[in-house]
């Protein structure tokens, strides 16, 4: 999976194609914390680490966000 950081970086992307990957990247963290949720897997397995990074690279670039909450998952 690719990391938030990585997108960030990227010197090839612009702006815009940055933040529509971390928004790709996020809207997986965010199916893959569902299931460890729904699926009794481990909660501790990196998910909600790489969502905070990925919710942090988006606000490095600026960009809208959703809502976060339950909600959302």
């Amino acid at each position: 999976m690719l990391e938030a950081n990585d997108i960030l970086t990227d010197a090839g992307l612009s702006r815009e194609q940055k933040i529509a990957r971390l928004k790709e990247l996020l809207s997986e963290a965010r199916g893959l914390q569902r299931a460890a949720t729904e699926g009794g897997m481990d909660p501790n397995d990196g998910v909600t680490r790489n969502l905070r990074d990925i919710e942090l690279a988006l606000d490095q670039l600026n960009a809208e966000q959703p809502e976060a909450g339950a909600a959302t998952l």
